[in-house]
């Protein structure tokens, strides 16, 4: 073969590859948001996360970082509370969209269940051990773009469909008036259970929390739940096993105060305090 003919197929591949590569970063935040204009914009959803981090969450008092995602689990928006994009946790970021993703993923139009309801359930022994290896995040819907458009209006996972579960609390399905399920919220930037205060806060400021039915039951119907007693009972430290204790309900959160009753009864007080769903 020539040098010339060579260097001729050389450069067809390079523009086939190229091609092929440009489509492939084109499909990543090509999906539809349609059902974006069911749920609330950038503005919208910072104002409501950034009051909600204001309140007495039981936390460590950090900055947060939130998102959205449609019925479809494709990300409408992501936004953080603190001045810029270095005040939270950086990992939190797409921690958020999984927790987005995951409870929209398993809510139902007639059964919500909060990220913090799948506590117990995936821990060894559990009825959903291995859920959340089920459904990777879309890596390159997570860490394309410019780092700084994170959290801006035009952070390069709008429009992408994020994928990820998430097993601790801060995920909660969105639901508009009369209880239709339209997409999910995350919030991490906290402890997992101030993550999930922060994003009850939210979610209600929102108004998109007409939660029909939920396994915590009450007027909180997808509210995290308490009630993992310790091995060993009372308020000894865990024993030896697979998970620090037995949940009653089988929908348990561990607590962020304690592993032990009295942990239990503090971070239940924040969690009844949270706004009842509409």
């Amino acid at each position: 073969m020539s040098r010339r003919l060579s260097f001729g197929l050389l450069a067809v591949l390079s523009v086939l590859v190229g091609g092929t590569a440009s489509l492939v970063g084109q499909g990543v935040n090509n999906a539809s948001r349609a059902g974006c204009a069911a749920l609330p914009s950038w503005q919208l959803l910072k104002a409501a996360l950034t009051a909600a981090r204001q309140e007495a969450n039981g936390g460590l008092n950090l900055d947060m970082w939130g998102t959205v995602v449609d019925r479809d689990g494709v990300v409408c928006a992501v936004a953080f509370t603190g001045s810029d994009r270095t005040q939270q946790w950086p990992g939190s970021r797409v921690i958020s969209a999984q927790k987005a993703n995951t409870a929209n993923a398993f809510s139902l139009p007639a059964l919500a269940l909060s990220t913090a309801n799948l506590f117990t359930a995936v821990q060894p022994g559990g009825s959903l051990f291995g859920l959340q290896e089920s459904n990777p995040v879309a890596t390159e819907v997570a860490y394309s773009g410019n780092p700084s458009h994170y959290g801006q209006a035009n952070d390069p996972m709008v429009g992408g469909r994020i994928g990820g579960v998430n097993v601790f609390g801060g995920g909660l399905g969105l639901y508009a008036a009369g209880g239709a399920l339209v997409g999910g919220i995350g919030v991490s930037g906290d402890t997992s259970c101030a993550d999930h205060n922060i994003a009850y806060r939210t979610r209600s400021a929102l108004n998109l929390d007409y939660v029909p039915a939920g396994v915590a039951g009450g007027n909180k119907r997808d509210n995290i739940i308490f009630d993992i007693v310790p091995q060993g009972g009372g308020d000894a430290a865990p024993g030896a096993g697979q998970m620090p204790g037995v949940s009653g309900s089988g929908f348990g959160h561990a607590s962020c105060h304690g592993y032990n009753v009295a942990g239990n009864a503090t971070s239940a007080t924040f969690a009844a305090g949270l706004p009842p769903n509409k």
